[in-house]
């Protein structure tokens, strides 16, 4: 079935998910509607989009009578008979307008404000590793803001006289002349794939695994600014990093961490200025560790030699266990892939080739392998990893396959360098339980009906 011959080998269609499925009272309704009858409408409002979207495609879908030729072939089109748009006619390129859909979506009754909230970064729709900055998803607990980077500083100080030597105030035109680097990391929330603990709970790649992106970040490696300050590393074993927004969001970070070079005080990504939505003028990026500690608006990092039991480390991000206890401070994002095409709401239109490409990660170090399964898990076959293959960064994986028109069930195991090896559901479960909300890394199951409608299910 997954083999290509001549007779095979023509290309399917794939019909994409449709990108938003709720219009805004819809979404009033969603925040007011009890759980069940909450799911119970999200599914319905996904499955008329999706044939909304399905119509057009369909009506078109026809083959070309052999020898009636192709319009749009035989037909100068007009763009190639006139003069287009004046070079930087947009102060700031934008995406074709063909491709507006392709937006990060917030996810209705999630949260009940919409400050301290998520949007979904469209994984099915995007290409290699690097997520566009205006595509990135973004998580705030008290709504963003637009700084003066004249006005923002960057405090650091010790939890004694002893500890740090000389606290120091950073300026960011100070910190921007310091020595800088680039790097590209992933960035995750803990609470991704959260929604799925118990049961099936979204359709798409996007609500399922879109707290999820990946940049490159560039700024100055925090163990710099801590030496300048000269800061006794026998005692000081963790830093309080705290951020400026309403919020006050704080994280404590093992010094190991900053120690090992990896952990960056960042001011640019993907090139240019961080986006206010992503902490301009100032963040922490913390390679392989949950979002939560990546602190927007970074404006305080204090060494001590305690953790600091913060509220949103003590309270919330933790793991419910199956006996009623919490773990705490579980911050790594273990190793995890989906497979993004095909994925939920997508529609696969015609038997033929397709190729399966995906996504994986881990905050352990490199993946090193993934496989893909087209029977639940009964057999694996090993993907192409597209390289650059880097530590605690996305990896594109790709693997050609021909679907036969017979109902599959898609999975992607994804393995890193430590030798850990993603797990299955149940593996997860029995370890984890189901009332748990963040670090879900299961494997994710999309089936792929005869129809070629793809669906989100978990086997149980």
């Amino acid at each position: 079935m997954n083999k290509m011959n001549s007779e095979n080998s023509q290309p399917g269609r794939l019909l994409k998910a449709p990108e938003n499925f709720l219009q805004p009272q819809d979404v009033q309704h969603v925040f007011k509607a009890p759980a069940p009858a909450r799911r119970d409408f999200l599914r319905q409002a996904f499955a008329a989009a999706g044939m909304a979207a399905a119509a057009p495609v369909m009506a078109q879908s026809g083959a070309v009578a052999i020898g009636a030729g192709d319009a749009h072939i035989l037909t100068l089109p007009e763009h190639s008979r006139g003069l287009g748009r004046p070079v930087a006619n947009d102060d700031y390129g934008k995406p074709s307008k063909f491709e507006s859909n392709v937006q990060r979506r917030p996810s209705p009754g999630l949260t009940q404000t919409t400050q301290a909230s998520v949007s979904f970064a469209p994984l099915q729709s995007l290409f290699g590793i690097v997520t566009p900055s205006g595509l990135h998803f973004e998580r705030h607990h008290q709504g963003w803001w637009d700084i003066d980077p004249t006005k923002h500083r960057l405090l650091l100080n010790g939890s004694d006289e002893k500890i740090m030597r000389t606290p120091m105030v950073f300026s960011m035109d100070e910190l921007m002349r310091l020595p800088s680097v680039s790097r590209f990391h992933f960035i995750e929330c803990g609470a991704n794939t959260g929604m799925e603990w118990g049961n099936v709970a979204v359709p798409t790649c996007q609500y399922t695994h879109g707290m999820l992106s990946c940049s490159e970040f560039t700024g100055v490696p925090l163990k710099l600014l801590l030496d300048r300050a000269g800061v006794d590393y026998k005692r000081a074993r963790y830093v309080l990093a705290e951020g400026a927004d309403g919020s006050s969001m704080t994280r404590t970070i093992p010094m190991e961490l900053v120690e090992s070079g990896e952990v960056i005080v960042a001011y640019g990504q993907n090139g240019e200025m961080l986006r206010p939505e992503n902490g301009y003028p100032l963040r922490l990026v913390v390679p392989g560790v949950q979002g939560v500690s990546w602190v927007k608006y970074l404006r305080r990092i204090e060494v001590g030699d305690q953790p600091y039991a913060a509220k949103d480390e003590s309270i919330h991000y933790v793991d419910l266990m199956p006996s009623g206890q919490h773990r705490q401070y579980t911050s790594t994002q273990e190793c995890k892939s989906v497979v993004t095409t095909p994925s939920g709401g997508q529609v696969l239109l015609d038997n033929g080739f397709y190729n399966i490409s995906g996504l994986a990660w881990s905050g352990r170090g490199k993946v090193t392998r993934v496989d893909v399964s087209v029977d639940g898990g009964k057999n694996w076959q090993m993907a192409r990893l597209e390289t650059p293959v880097l530590s605690k960064c996305l990896t594109r994986f790709n693997l050609d396959w021909v679907w036969d028109g017979q109902p599959t069930l898609i999975q992607s195991r994804a393995t890193d360098d430590t030798g850990y090896v993603q797990p299955d559901t149940r593996q997860l479960r029995a370890v984890r339980g189901t009332r748990s909300i963040y670090h879900n890394n299961a494997i994710q199951t999309w089936l792929v009906q005869p129809s070629g409608e793809v669906k989100n299910v978990q086997i149980s």
